[in-house]
């Protein structure tokens, strides 16, 4: 129940935030007050102070549709032909007393009675609000379907029966294709009413963003709650349920995280009489629990393919994303490591004052271990059912220590982000791990395969354990077969893996780096040298041609055969160091280096392990700098000249 406990706890910490509007990719949310819900509306229903109709509109702006409205423990759970009315705005066949008369078709009880005799159950106690009463003196009067058939809001046949479904026969009746039929996906009946006030006098709140029409539900229905009992969350005796929310992920989700309504398949039964026996939570508990986690999902939550991964803290609710790359904790301070930095040590030391930003921001300095970090993930197997696949809860100066770590020790040069102009900027630390997904797996990688790689990576950052070593094969693989992609992803792939086989390596004994270990004589990575250096000689004979090098062209059968493969690498590589001359001699003559370096008996045809690409990447990145500061030292003579 932590996770339900540490919910609550945010829900009373952001009391401010109840029921204001927030966006976030062009859609609204809020934190919902207790006893609320959100709905898509299709008709807005105006009335008069005094309960008379005033006019009606269909929503056709799909960004205006969602509505904040009470609700019951029965009413939210509501499904089949089970009559359960909202309090207030509703479904056609609850909220029109005419709703028989114009075709409408119900079975058994019809939902009208009810709905307006809960309806008159709020308006007449101590509780109520003037709209209430507004609303509830109009709809006693039957005559909603006939006021919006009036206004041409709902269609009708020639027999004054409601149109069930739009058909070209009805174009003698309405020339143009009525808006209704547009926005519900069945029948008129469907359609979902929200209710607002008019004034002429002054402008009025609408209802459904009403602070007061919030409080007023809350406090009336407060006394319709059940008996009290022991609530496993806060420890207290409080009225429970049994009853708890849906529609976590968004509007349409069906799944719930605790439920207990299957008292024939023996789900508690043997070991338990009912449900409460097996955990009891009081509704004031689920009710903040459930739309505090509702508000993070849509204000920070990340999805993929239905899984929510959602990072927060209590006292500050955004924090760094474990899943996230190096690049986004702070793009600026990245991007200025590599141009501070050339050596390994000094770039992990640049990373990791960066990462201090963070803990400057988040971390009280007159308690440094204050505040927590909650990590969950949440996703479904059904659409009734819904689980916390993972969830942990740390100190907070712990969990950017272990990010600390993470970030400097699977760390590696990376050339694939663009900064906010557009551009493609450098930066060293780790990959996120969508990233690493798509290396593995390539880019058309399903959303299932994608989301359990993010998932089973997530303790390898949090918990400090190991990536799982096929995630690593996965992506050496792909990064020694070049020709299969196209350079961009090759060369995304390749630092990817670098960072992830470094990482291993560290996590078994102190890890390579970046910079060229001239002085490391194991085999793979002496042949990963070698095999670098054949690449950057080819390409500056090649010049502006932009074929694939012999190096690039056979690496994926030289980290299996080695020995056999350098032959014909270096037999090919012939024609470009006669086209070079004289200027083939430096290349020539680190092949020769780093021949020398090799044992005799390790220069054999056994197959690479990954620290090849580790000196096939830093070999290749100490040419091409060196190249760089000898362009950039002749075009500084001439320009003196």
């Amino acid at each position: 129940m932590s996770w339900l406990m540490k919910l609550y706890e945010t829900y009373e910490s952001n009391l401010d935030c109840v029921g204001e509007t927030e966006q976030r990719y062009n859609r609204e949310f809020t934190l919902l007050p207790v006893s609320h819900t959100t709905q898509n509306a299709h008709i807005e229903v105006t009335v008069t102070e005094s309960g008379e109709f005033h006019s009606a509109e269909v929503i056709v702006d799909k960004s205006d549709m969602s509505t904040l409205i009470p609700c019951t423990e029965k009413s939210a759970s509501r499904a089949g032909a089970v009559i359960a009315p909202y309090p207030l705005h509703d479904k056609l066949s609850y909220v029109s007393g005419d709703y028989v008369a114009y075709g409408g078709k119900i079975k058994g009880e019809e939902p009208f009675a009810t709905y307006i005799q809960e309806l008159q159950n709020w308006a007449d106690s101590p509780y109520t609000h003037s709209k209430v009463k507004s609303i509830y003196q109009y709809l006693s009067k039957k005559q909603l379907i006939h006021d919006l058939v009036r206004c041409s809001i709902l269609c009708v046949d020639g027999a004054n029966q409601l149109i069930e479904k739009w058909d070209k026969k009805y174009e003698a009746l309405y020339p143009e294709k009525p808006a209704i039929f547009s926005v519900v996906a069945g029948e008129q009946t469907s359609a979902f009413i929200r209710f607002n006030v008019y004034s002429p006098d002054r402008i009025l709140t609408k209802v459904w963003n009403d602070s007061e029409m919030y409080l007023s539900f809350i406090q009336y229905y407060q006394e319709q709650l059940g008996s009290e009992d022991l609530c496993y969350v806060s420890g207290k005796r409080l009225p429970s349920t049994d009853k708890h929310a849906n529609k976590i992920r968004n509007a349409a989700d069906k799944a719930k995280l605790i439920s207990a309504n299957d008292t024939t398949g023996f789900t508690f039964r043997g070991r338990f009489i009912n449900s409460k026996d097996a955990a009891s939570i009081s509704y004031d508990v689920s009710q903040k629990a459930h739309n505090a986690l509702k508000w993070l999902i849509n204000r920070q939550g990340k999805t993929m393919d239905q899984r929510v991964f959602l990072v927060w803290g209590n006292d500050a609710l955004v924090l760094p994303d474990p899943s996230e790359d190096t690049f986004a904790l702070d793009p600026e301070a990245i991007s200025e490591v590599i141009i501070k930095s050339s050596t390994n040590t000094a770039l992990a030391s640049e990373v990791a004052k960066a990462l201090d930003g963070y803990r400057n921001k988040l971390v009280s300095k007159s308690d440094p271990f204050s505040g927590e970090v909650n990590i969950m993930i949440l996703d479904s197997a059904t659409t009734g059912r819904m689980a916390v696949l993972y969830y942990r809860n740390l100190n907070k100066e712990i969990y950017l220590n272990r990010l600390v770590k993470w970030h400097t020790s699977c760390a590696w040069l990376h050339r694939y982000r663009k900064n906010e102009q557009g551009e493609f900027v450098s930066f060293y630390g780790a990959p996120s791990t969508k990233d690493i997904a798509f290396a593995a797996y390539g880019p058309r990688a399903g959303d299932k395969l994608v989301k359990g790689l993010m998932e089973r990576m997530l303790p390898c950052i949090v918990d400090g354990t190991k990536v799982p070593q096929d995630i690593i094969k996965s992506v050496y693989i792909r990064a020694s077969n070049p020709v299969s992609m196209e350079t961009w992803e090759w060369e995304k792939t390749l630092s990817i893996a670098c960072a992830l086989i470094n990482k291993d390596f560290t996590d078994r004994q102190e890890g390579l780096g970046l910079a060229l270990d001239v002085n490391n004589d194991d085999r793979s990575y002496l042949f990963g040298r070698m095999l670098a250096v054949a690449d950057v000689l080819e390409r500056r004979a090649l010049g502006d041609e932009k074929r694939a090098t012999n190096a690039i062209r056979y690496m994926n059968a030289f980290a299996k055969h080695p020995e056999r493969t350098w032959q014909v690498i270096q037999a090919a590589l012939q024609p470009y160091q006669a086209r070079l001359g004289r200027d083939a001699t430096y290349w020539s003559k680190i092949i020769d280096e780093i021949g020398y370096a090799f044992k005799p008996e390790e220069f054999n045809n056994k197959s690479l392990s990954g620290q090849y690409l580790l000196g096939f990447y830093s070999q290749r990145h100490e040419l091409y700098q060196k190249k760089n500061k000898t362009d950039d030292a002749a075009a500084s003579e001439t320009s003196n000249d």
